[in-house]
């Protein structure tokens, strides 16, 4: 019988596999009132029709809200929003919990899950390759922005479905050998949500529901659009022209969860605390959630100036003065989206918005200001 291959790629040298555990003593005192003010002046600092900070600190939650444009029938931190590209976090997380709990190796090549009958070659991409951006998959298929032409501005995905997603990626060349080089690719994080499924044949969209939703209690927490009643509305540019909620075809994995800000949060504290308690109360013999939440965090490579800033296995990861934050953005065509932790003080916060990402936007770096500076 052959071995499983390794999972994950060790880590880089200078690097710890874990982060250093939070100690309230090193925790600047802040009071209620204190960290009401910083949500403040953050939700005022962004030029959005809905703006929502919500921080939870140390297990106490604090969330504001705000914005440019009337206030919605639903209160807007009951909204669910479009997190774009921070989608790549929850599965991320799947690919962890199933290699954690035996059921695959994020080391696999993705060929071999996709189809099996296919000779896999010296160097394959593996699951980790996809998920760490690592797989020499380039940001969109080549034939993409051709067939995303004709609605460009309403919805680019619409046209690219599951099956041709996989069928890109079983016929592109490689030109750089995986694990060499670091390029961000939403092509590569939607062909391992296809990975998975097909190698645990269960759709992807329930695979994510039984494995990380659900056992985390993410009720508010959708892979598909759904009204007015439920989901926060997106705008261009201008603030003030709705855009129609995105459909992302094939590339759901890489960017199809919406979510409400209070499930944002109970998902970084998952992440502040892997051992849990759990809101589903899971056999406690399980280990592969808690696992999991620790594997994601773990550095597999260096990158930028300097080589300071790493990716973890989901997570973008930058120094602070006391230890690291970990971080993932994403935008959609009329929303933005912020999640972030702080394992040194206890910290995380979810930031969401309905405008498009436009020049000198202000909400990234409003938020991660506000992380870093907690």
């Amino acid at each position: 019988m052959t071995p499983r291959p390794e999972p994950w790629p060790g880590v880089p040298p200078g690097l710890t596999g874990e982060p250093p555990p939070y100690h309230p003593a090193q925790e600047r005192s802040l009071d209620g009132e204190t960290v009401r003010d910083l949500l403040d002046d953050a939700v005022r600092a962004v030029d959005a029709p809905d703006v929502v900070f919500a921080l939870s600190r140390n297990g106490h939650r604090t969330v504001r809200c705000g914005g440019t444009g009337p206030p919605p029938p639903v209160p807007r931190d009951q909204l669910r929003y479009e997190i774009g590209s921070a989608t790549k976090t929850f599965t991320g997380l799947l690919l962890a919990r199933l290699t954690q709990s035996g059921s695959l190796s994020a080391g696999e090549p993705a060929v071999t899950c996709l189809d099996p009958t296919r000779r896999v070659g010296r160097d394959p991409v593996t699951l980790t390759h996809l998920i760490t951006h690592t797989s020499g998959l380039p940001a969109l298929p080549a034939d993409f922005f051709l067939r995303a032409l004709p609605t460009w501005r309403t919805d680019p995905y619409a046209a690219y479905p599951d099956r041709r997603v996989v069928d890109a990626f079983l016929r592109h060349r490689q030109h750089r050998r995986p694990g060499t080089r670091w390029h961000y690719s939403n092509f590569g994080v939607a062909v391992l949500g296809h990975a998975l499924a097909a190698a645990t044949a269960t759709p992807w969209d329930e695979l994510l529901g039984s494995q990380v939703l659900r056992p985390l209690g993410l009720s508010g927490t959708a892979l598909r659009p759904g009204g007015p009643d439920t989901d926060a509305t997106g705008h261009r540019k201008d603030g003030t022209t709705p855009v129609a909620p995105l459909a992302v075809g094939g590339f759901r994995s890489a960017g199809a969860v919406r979510a409400t800000p209070p499930d944002l949060l109970s998902f970084l504290e998952a992440h502040l605390n892997p051992s849990g308690p759990y809101p589903t109360g899971l056999d406690p013999s399980d280990r592969s959630l808690a696992d999991a939440l620790r594997a994601v965090r773990r550095p597999v490579l260096r990158r930028g100036w300097g080589h300071r800033h790493v990716h973890t296995v989901a997570w973008f990861q930058h120094p602070t003065g006391h230890g690291p934050m970990y971080f993932h953005c994403g935008a959609t065509l009329g929303q933005q989206a912020f999640l972030g932790f702080r394992p040194d003080t206890g910290t995380a916060l979810a930031a969401v918005c309905t405008r498009r990402f436009r020049a000198r936007d202000t909400f990234v770096t409003t938020a991660y200001a506000l992380l870093a500076g907690m």
